[in-house]
Formats: C-alpha cells, structure tokens, sequence
C-alpha cells in the first residue's frame, strides 16, 4: 500500500468528486501496468493505494513518483513531502504523516517572516512541499523545491487554488470568460492547483473576478 502525499479534506458529495478524480489519475499513471488497484483514504485525510499484480513494485513506484508518499520512519538526508497546515512569524509547519516544522532561515526563500514568505509565493494551505529530513537537525525546504518556487516568480505570474480538482478550476475559469487568460492549470496536489498566467493577464484581477465562483483560498505569485 501506498499513502499518498496529498491531503483529501473535503466532506459530502466534494470529497466523492475528489475521490473519483484521483482514482482516474491513478489509473492515467498505471494504465499500461499488469495491475488492480484500490484507492482509500485514511483516518488523517491522507489517500492510499492499495495495489496487486505482477507489475505491483513498479506502480508504487511511480505513484511514489508522481505524488510523493507518507512514511512511518523517515531517514537522515532523504526527501519526503508534506502539505502544509500551518505558518506563522517564525515559518512553515507541514503534515508528512508527523507534524514538520520549517523556520525562516531553513526555508531558503529570501528573508520576511514566514507569513510574508508564504504571500510572495502564492503558497496555499494543504499544498505538497518538499524537504530534506536532518535526525540531527531541523528540517529544511528541498533544493528542487525552492528552484521551483522562485521560478513562479519569474514567470507571467500565477493564480493558485485549494479545495477544487483541476477540472474544477478550468471550468470555472472558462465559464467566468476567462478562458484566453492562463495557458494551463497545472496540479499541485490533488486538491491544489496553480493557473498558470498568459502574458499580460494581471492575476490579482483574475482572482478578482473568479473568486466568487470558487469557494475556495486564492492566492496569486506577481511576477
């Protein structure tokens, strides 16, 4: 069994919406392997996948790949995911099946606080992080992941989601008219997802004009 590094903490008809979307994404990852799979969710809203057959390594693999995965005993110098649940003036907390605490000077994303930090990049509750676990020592924010936070801010700027699937959130965007303004919406986590800005299009107008229709946190990377 896998547990999958994203949170489902959706109830009602939201969370079986979730559910089905991840059991497709699942099978999009594992399609062409020999192999029957189910998908549950844990008691801490962690998913998992429960997975048999010939081909039954190389699927956890690739899950393990694609969504990061919770484990019981983490090791010195490795690389896991959490998802954030918490911040403050001092940095970061993230759920990686233990609670992970991240200060300021350990997340390599520039000085502020890390309720500042958290604006400048757009970062919502719940979204996958990356870091490297020290037995000796404080966790930090993974080389990868701080390369790629600071290449949101680089780019044409972004609009990024918690509490709606992907599918969601492109249709919102299309039915509210805005369907020239992003070029994707790319996945975060299963819940959590960054539209990715055309140039030109002002993301905080665009959070502007959709947030009523997404009952959901919005937040937007300025470029």
């Amino acid at each position: 069994m896998v547990v999958l590094a994203t949170k489902l903490y959706v109830d009602g008809d939201a969370q079986d919406r979730a559910l089905d979307s991840l059991r497709s994404l699942v099978g999009n990852e594992i399609t062409d392997l020999d192999v029957e799979y189910e998908v549950g969710l844990r008691h801490d809203d962690f998913p998992t996948v429960t997975i048999d057959g010939d081909d039954a390594v190389v699927a956890r693999n690739v899950l393990r790949e694609e969504f990061g995965e919770i484990v019981t005993d983490l090791e010195d110098g490795e690389v896991y995911t959490g998802t954030l649940i918490s911040w403050d003036e001092d940095g970061f907390v993230l759920d990686a099946g233990q609670a992970i605490e991240l200060s300021t000077d350990d997340l390599g994303l520039g000085p502020g606080t890390g309720i500042q930090i958290r604006d400048r990049y757009g970062l919502v509750q719940h979204m996958p992080l990356r870091f490297v676990y020290h037995e000796d020592g404080p966790a930090t924010l993974a080389e990868e992941e701080v390369d790629r936070l600071y290449e949101w801010t680089r780019g044409d700027g972004r609009l990024n989601v918690n509490s709606a699937t992907r599918a969601e959130v492109r249709a919102t965007l299309n039915r509210a008219g805005h369907a020239q303004d992003y070029i994707t919406v790319e996945r975060l986590g299963l819940l959590e997802q960054s539209v990715i800005c055309t140039e030109g299009t002002d993301p905080p107008g665009l959070l502007a004009s959709v947030g009523e229709y997404l009952p959901a946190e919005l937040r937007c990377v300025v470029p």
